[in-house]
C-alpha cells in the first residue's frame, strides 16, 4: 500500500476515512515483520503522524487502529525515533492508562473493571489499552531510547499500581501490563532495583501469582494440594502466571538482601512447589512452567529449599524423616526429561542440575532421596557406567559432553550425591568419566571436597563387593578377559617395542604436542619432573551414604 497517500490522508481525511485506510494497511501487513529500507523513511514519517492523531480527541475505534498500525511499525527498530521520545511514549502510556500510581490509578483500575460490564464503549477503550500496552512493549524491547525514557517517566511505577489495582477484568490487559514490566526489568538495572526497593514488586508480583495460580494456603508456608481430579491450569491464568515468574526471576537475580526478607522468598518458595504440582492444558506448557519455577527456584537462598519438602499437612515418607518428596521426584523427573531431548542443554538442562545439586548439597533427606533414584545400590557391574538407559547412565555420558558447562554441572551433581567422596563417585562413574571433574577440583590423588556431611551408611551389594577386585578403575566395569599382546614375546622383542614407545613419547613430548604430567600431593597436576620431585602421598579410605 502506497505510504505517501496514507500520510496525505491522514493529515486531511476524517476519523472514519483514516480508520478505513490504515485497516486495509493493518490486514495487508498484519504478519509483515521484515520491511524494506527504502521506505525507512517513510515509515519514520508515519509514526510521527500516527503519534499526532493519537494526541487528538479521536474516538477509541480510532485510536486502536492507529495503534494497530503503531505496532505494526514498531517492529522495525530502524524507524522508532517519533516514538522513542518522551512525548512519543506519554501518549502511549496515557493511552495505556498508566500514571505513575496513587488514587488515580486505582479509579482507573475500578473504571477498567466496572466499564467492562457495563457497556461496548467501556470494552473499546479496554482494547485501545491493550493496544498501547502491545506497542510500548514493541517500542521497549526495539529501542535503547525508549527504554531510558520509560525509566524516566517512570513506566513501572503506573503498571504496579495498575496490578495493584486490577485483580480481574480482560486477561490481555494485565497480560501485557506483565510482560512490559518484565522487559523493563530485564533491560534497566535501575529499573530493576527500584522496583525491588521502592515499589516492593516482589511482594506484588507473589500476590498476583498467589491470585492467579488460586494458592490456598494451609500451613505458614504450605498451600493445599491440587485436587486430583482438579481441571488443568487455564491457557490464560498460564499465560500470566509464566510473565510474573519471568519478572520475578530478573527480581531476584541479585542479592535478595533486607529488600524482600526470608518470609518472602519462603513463600515464593512454597508457591513454586504448588506450581510444580500443577498440570496445565498440555504437556509442552506443563514443562514449560515448570522451567520457569526451576530457574526461579534457583535463585532463592539455598536454605529456602527445606520448603520444598517441609509440608506438615499432608505428610511425608518416614524413612526421609517425615519429609514430603513429590516435588523432588518432579524436579527429577524434569531433568530426566531434559537429557531425552537431547538438545540445548545449557539453558534446559543445566539449571535443574545445579538446583538438585544445592538442594542435595545442604539438605540431607534430599540428598538421601536423590541418591536412591539415580544412584541406587551397584548389582551389575559387567557394562560400563555410561551405556544404558538409567538416570545414572545418562548422566555418567553427561560427565564427557562437549560443553564444558554442561558436562561440570553433571560431575557435580553426582559427585555431591556421593558427599564429594572420590572413591565413591569412582565406584559409580569410572575414573575416565570422572576424570576432568577431579582435575578440576584438585582430586587425581584421591580424598574429598570440601562440604562436610552426615555419616549415614550404605552397605554394598552382595554381587558388587563380589566383582569389586575385577572392576576396572578406569572403565568402571568389569571387561572380558583379553589377550595379552606381548605374551608370545621374547624379552628382546619386549625391550624393543619398549625403546619405540619411549621415543615416539620423547619426540611428541620436544615438538610440544605432548607434555608429560604427574599429580602432586595436593592433587593437582604439574610437569612430570615437578611432580616425580613430590610423590603423592597414599589416600584411603571408603565412603558411604
Amino acid at each position: 500500500m502506497d505510504l505517501n497517500r496514507i500520510l496525505s490522508q491522514l493529515d486531511t481525511d476524517s476519523e472514519e476515512g483514516i480508520e478505513k485506510l490504515l485497516q486495509q494497511y493493518n490486514r495487508e501487513n498484519s504478519h509483515t515483520f521484515t520491511f524494506d529500507p527504502k521506505e525507512e523513511s517513510l515509515r519514520s514519517k508515519l509514526c510521527q503522524s500516527l503519534l499526532t492523531v493519537l494526541g487528538r480527541q479521536v474516538q477509541p475505534c480510532c485510536q486502536r487502529t492507529c495503534l494497530e498500525t503503531l505496532r505494526i511499525l514498531s517492529r522495525d527498530k530502524r524507524v522508532l525515533g517519533p516514538v522513542a521520545t518522551k512525548e512519543g511514549m506519554l501518549v502511549l502510556a496515557q493511552l495505556a492508562k498508566l500514571h505513575g500510581g496513587g488514587e488515580e490509578d486505582e479509579e482507573e483500575g475500578g473504571d477498567i473493571r466496572n466499564g467492562l460490564q457495563k457497556d461496548t464503549q467501556a470494552e473499546e477503550e479496554e482494547r485501545v489499552v491493550v493496544e498501547a500496552l502491545k506497542c510500548l512493549c514493541n517500542v521497549v524491547f526495539n529501542s535503547v531510547a525508549a527504554q531510558q525514557v520509560g525509566a524516566d517517566v517512570e513506566l513501572a511505577r503506573g503498571l504496579c499500581a495498575r496490578l495493584h489495582a486490577v485483580r480481574t477484568g480482560r486477561h490481555e490487559v494485565g497480560l501485557f501490563s506483565l510482560r512490559l514490566l518484565f522487559l523493563l526489568s530485564a533491560l534497566r538495572p535501575d529499573v530493576r532495583g527500584g522496583l525491588r526497593r521502592e515499589l516492593h514488586a516482589v511482594r506484588l508480583l507473589t500476590e498476583v501469582l498467589e491470585h492467579t495460580l488460586d494458592v490456598r494456603w494451609v500451613g505458614p508456608y504450605e498451600a493445599a494440594p491440587p485436587d486430583l481430579q482438579a481441571l488443568p491450569v487455564p491457557a490464560e491464568d498460564n499465560e500470566r502466571a509464566m510473565e510474573a515468574l519471568k519478572t520475578l526471576f530478573n527480581l531476584t537475580l541479585s542479592d535478595a538482601g533486607d529488600e524482600d526478607g526470608d518470609h518472602q522468598l519462603r513463600l515464593i518458595a512454597a508457591i513454586m512447589r504448588h506450581l510444580l504440582m500443577l498440570k496445565t492444558e498440555t504437556e509442552e506448557k506443563t514443562e514449560e512452567a515448570h522451567s520457569h519455577a526451576v530457574n526461579l527456584l534457583s535463585n532463592l537462598p539455598v536454605s529456602c529449599l527445606d520448603v520444598l519438602i517441609n509440608v506438615p499437612v499432608q505428610g511425608g515418607l518416614e524413612e526421609y524423616g517425615g519429609k514430603n518428596m513429590d516435588t523432588v521426584q518432579v524436579l527429577l523427573d524434569f531433568m530426566e526429561k531434559r537429557i531425552d531431548k537431547g538438545s540445548n542443554y545449557k539453558e534446559g538442562l543445566t539449571p535443574v542440575l545445579s538446583l538438585l545439586t544445592e538442594g542435595s548439597r545442604h539438605h540431607r533427606e534430599i540428598r538421601r532421596y536423590i541418591k536412591a533414584q539415580v544412584l541406587p545400590p551397584l548389582k551389575d557391574v559387567k557394562i560400563r557406567p555410561e551405556i544404558g538407559t538409567t538416570i545414572r547412565n545418562k548422566l555418567v555420558r553427561l560427565m564427557t559432553h562437549v560443553d564444558m558447562g554442561v558436562k561440570q554441572s553433571a560431575a557435580e551433581f553426582l559427585f555431591v550425591l556421593c558427599k564429594e567422596s572420590v572413591d565413591n563417585l569412582l565406584k559409580y562413574t569410572g575414573y575416565g568419566n570422572a576424570a576432568g571433574l577431579l582435575v578440576a577440583r584438585g582430586l587425581l590423588a584421591g580424598g574429598r571436597g570440601e562440604t562436610q556431611y552426615s555419616e549415614d551408611e550404605d552397605s554394598d551389594t552382595e554381587e558388587y563387593k563380589s566383582a569389586k577386585p575385577f572392576i576396572n578403575p578406569i572403565t568402571g566395569h568389569v571387561e572380558e578377559p583379553m589377550p595379552n599382546p606381548i605374551e608370545e614375546m621374547t624379552e628382546e622383542q619386549k625391550e624393543y617395542e619398549a625403546q619405540k614407545l619411549v621415543s615416539m613419547f620423547d619426540k611428541l613430548s620436544r615438538q610440544n604436542l605432548i607434555r608429560p604430567m604427574g599429580v602432586r600431593k595436593d592433587g593437582t597436576l604439574a610437569p612430570l619432573d615437578e611432580a616425580l620431585c613430590q610423590p603423592p602421598e597414599d589416600s584411603s579410605g571408603s565412603d558411604s551414604d
